[in-house]
């Protein structure tokens, strides 16, 4: 399976790029993983929400030209479906078995997603309804992909 992150900034503290150096370690037993950072919109003091709006867009429109037609996209949002671990890992599998051999998921930047980017996901993935930086984000989300491949592979994992 090809699994991509399309991500919008990078990742700037040493000890976030170590997990998920590890972590993509890891899973390169499993899958092929591809991290696609996208470049981030400086978003100045008090903006207004027009301008928050054109942010998201700009962000959106270099997202949206990383993700392929063919490819299942999951985009990770508040509003999202929320799973425990065991059943993403069913879910991912299902994907699997159903010839979905390459599946994207999109974490966007501080202000989140814009519109056009949740319309084109397949669907939608929250991991809590709390907000958290986009680069612990990046971490959270491969460490639960690497689970993912454990349960998958009937492999001890942390409960």
């Amino acid at each position: 399976m090809n699994i991509t992150f399309v991500t919008v900034g990078k990742i700037k503290e040493k000890y976030f790029r170590d997990a998920i150096a590890e972590y993509q370690k890891r899973l390169s037993k499993y899958c092929k993983l591809e991290i696609i950072e996208v470049m981030d919109e400086k978003t100045p003091d008090k903006a207004s929400e027009i301008l928050e709006d054109q942010i998201r867009q700009k962000e959106a429109e270099r997202i949206l030209k990383n993700i392929r037609e063919n490819v299942y996209c999951i985009a990770l949002a508040i509003e999202g479906r929320k799973w425990d671990s065991v059943r993403l890992a069913g879910h991912i599998e299902q994907l699997c078995v159903s010839g979905r051999s390459s599946l994207v998921f999109v974490i966007g930047g501080s202000l989140g997603l814009h519109d056009s980017v949740l319309e084109r996901a397949d669907e939608k993935l929250s991991f809590s309804d709390m907000t958290f930086p986009h680069q612990l984000m990046r971490v959270i989300l491969i460490e639960q992909i690497y689970r993912c491949f454990r349960i998958i592979n009937g492999e001890p994992y942390h409960k």
